[in-house]
């Protein structure tokens, strides 16, 4: 797929998917509740299809409408051995809240995923679960994975990697575990598993002191199923609104955005950059803030972001960086380890292609340097992306200013944003 320079700015108001992480979630825990739920605006993008397959699989009814999917849950034990092995695809998110969920069902289970998938650590959520008595077989800490589906006992845990897949991993554990369970969170992250169960009736208490965060939660409470409409994505929405920022004579207009506090690091960041971005009509929506965006063509200063900002915010990274890329003034981005470890080796391939894109940059330890120039010359027009979308996304935003890019294995933006090309297209942007 080509990314080319645009004749013009973004102007217009693009149709931003539902939000993945509660698209996932919306089947999930539903599937797990009594009572029938309506979901509208689920992103039916490739992970999260894989979801959909998997419970029904599991023996749930779900019946597919064009504006929304309806999901006929039974119970906490509701679930049934599937025929064959749990195929996940691309999806981290399936495959560690699947774990966590499985481990505490009455039946064996096996997972496996695509290539990129098999490589990503898993041993992450099945350590701690091995402390609730899981019974979890791991091929070298990865995918495939085989779990002996058994009644867990309940558990402190402590969450040392900050990770919302971990975490709601053993939340899906632990509500259906006899007994109260206390989970430990050391450094914030997305809590849209706590919402949703709460908005469904598990018996979930949260506080925080000191920057962390403290979850109680008693299993075997039956859960009651609610109508979701699912926000909009604002990871999603990250592609257009830097898009919109860099390229002159812009300006877009974003509706029905997610604007969980635990998700707007990249707001707070380009905001401290000097974006010309507004909020607008807050409210609330099943427990989660969302809000329209509004944004400008901008002047952007670099800036410092701690390695806290990165909880807030990992998944937005590559395209920060390249917003960062057309600054006045350089930018250092702390403490990304953990985007060596997500659908690539998103560090390494943000560096070699923002080098090839004529980009002065550099990677001391975890941390991302970017010296930014008034005008780029490329020096290779072939964008690696390894099969993951948030690069291929990025490295469409960098083309539209810098183009043409060629991005490589484009077809990996199906598993977030099937209608990318699209909506991009249509407020401006020259993909083909």
């Amino acid at each position: 797929m080509i990314s080319d320079k645009i004749p013009g700015g973004i102007i217009g108001s693009p149709k931003i998917p539902g939000d993945k992480s509660i698209s996932h979630r919306s089947i999930i825990i539903p599937s797990i509740s009594n009572g029938i739920c309506k979901v509208k605006n689920i992103l039916k993008s490739d992970d999260v299809l894989h979801t959909l397959e998997a419970f029904k699989d599991m023996g749930v009814k779900i019946i597919e409408n064009k504006d929304e999917i309806i999901i006929n849950g039974k119970g906490l034990n509701s679930l049934k051995k599937p025929r064959k092995d749990i195929y996940l695809g691309n999806s981290g998110t399936s495959a560690r809240l699947l774990i966590g969920l499985l481990s505490a069902q009455k039946f064996n289970s096996k997972i496996i995923g695509d290539s990129s998938l098999s490589k990503r650590p898993m041993k992450r959520i099945t350590d701690p679960l091995t402390k609730m008595n899981a019974i979890i077989k791991t091929y070298n800490g990865s995918l495939p994975i085989e779990i002996q589906g058994r009644n867990l006992t309940s558990a402190d845990i402590d969450i040392t990697i900050p990770s919302a897949q971990i975490k709601s991993g053993i939340l899906l554990a632990c509500i259906n575990t006899e007994g109260i369970s206390n989970i430990t969170e050391n450094s914030v992250t997305r809590d849209h598993t706590e919402i949703m169960l709460e908005s469904f009736g598990a018996k979930i208490k949260i506080s925080k002191k000191d920057n962390k965060k403290y979850i109680k939660i008693e299993g075997k409470n039956e859960l009651k199923s609610k109508n979701i409409n699912v926000p909009s994505d604002l990871s999603s929405s990250a592609f257009f609104i830097i898009a919109t920022l860099i390229n002159k004579n812009s300006k877009i207009i974003l509706k029905n955005i997610n604007n969980n506090p635990t998700r707007n690091g990249l707001l707070i960041a380009l905001k401290k950059m000097g974006a010309k971005i507004s909020i607008l009509n807050k409210r609330y929506n099943n427990n989660e803030e969302v809000c329209d965006i509004e944004v400008l063509s901008s002047e952007l200063n670099g800036c410092e972001l701690e390695a806290d900002m990165a909880a807030l915010m990992i998944d937005e990274y590559p395209i920060l960086s390249i917003a960062a890329s057309f600054a006045n003034s350089p930018s250092v981005f702390k403490g990304l380890s953990e985007l060596r470890v997500k659908e690539s080796d998103r560090l390494n391939l943000i560096l070699k292609n923002l080098l090839n894109c004529g980009v002065e940059c550099k990677v001391v330890d975890d941390n991302l340097y970017i010296n930014p120039k008034k005008n780029y010359e490329i020096i290779n027009n072939n964008i690696r992306t390894d099969f993951d979308h948030r690069i291929a996304m990025s490295f469409c935003v960098m083309g539209s200013k810098i183009g043409p890019l060629n991005i490589l294995e484009a077809d990996s933006i199906n598993t977030s944003f099937p209608t990318f090309k699209k909506e991009f297209n249509e407020v401006g942007g020259k993909i083909y």
